[in-house]
């Protein structure tokens, strides 16, 4: 993948977390769980983005954080993708970038285990990981009665929310 199709999912899924957030808000009553896989889902974002850029983990997987907190890092989060995908193409120019994606990262999993994935594997790894917990949120709360967030893919192409 080109470092523009990885903005474009990436500025994609920072809409799709912000959705999310919206809807846990208005329902006003959600249950903890529901917040903690928000809470997992930008910790998880952030991990992998420290791990790329060889920094030591920042924040539990599973932390305890209010909405207000969930909201605050996945602006963060999103911010700070962007700005990794930006440079990645600023340093290396849109054909080598790709070179860049291809390059392994080491580092050790919440088990302690020492891995190394490609970074494009990571990247997708972060998206994919990142829709699947947003479709237990939705399960969450639709079965305590209240309305999830519209978050796929195809909608926000249709609403003209991606460039």
């Amino acid at each position: 993948m080109q470092t523009k199709e990885f903005l474009r999912m990436f500025a994609y899924d920072s809409w799709a977390n912000r959705e999310c957030l919206t809807a846990i808000g208005r329902a006003g009553s959600v249950s903890g769980d529901t917040i903690g896989r928000m809470a997992h889902i930008l910790s998880a974002q952030k991990l992998w983005l420290e791990r790329i850029q060889g920094q030591s983990q920042s924040l539990a997987v599973w932390p305890t954080l209010t909405i207000e907190d969930c909201t605050a890092l996945a602006n963060e989060m999103s911010s700070a993708w962007r700005n990794y995908l930006m440079r990645i193409e600023l340093q290396f120019g849109e054909q080598a970038a790709a070179g860049s994606f291809d390059a392994e990262i080491e580092y050790r999993n919440t088990k302690g285990e020492r891995w190394s994935s490609r970074v494009e594997d990571v990247l997708t790894h972060v998206l994919f990981h990142s829709a699947y917990h947003r479709g237990q949120i939705a399960l969450q709360m639709r079965a305590s009665g209240a309305t999830p967030a519209a978050t796929d893919f195809i909608h926000a192409v249709r609403q003209g929310l991606l460039e």
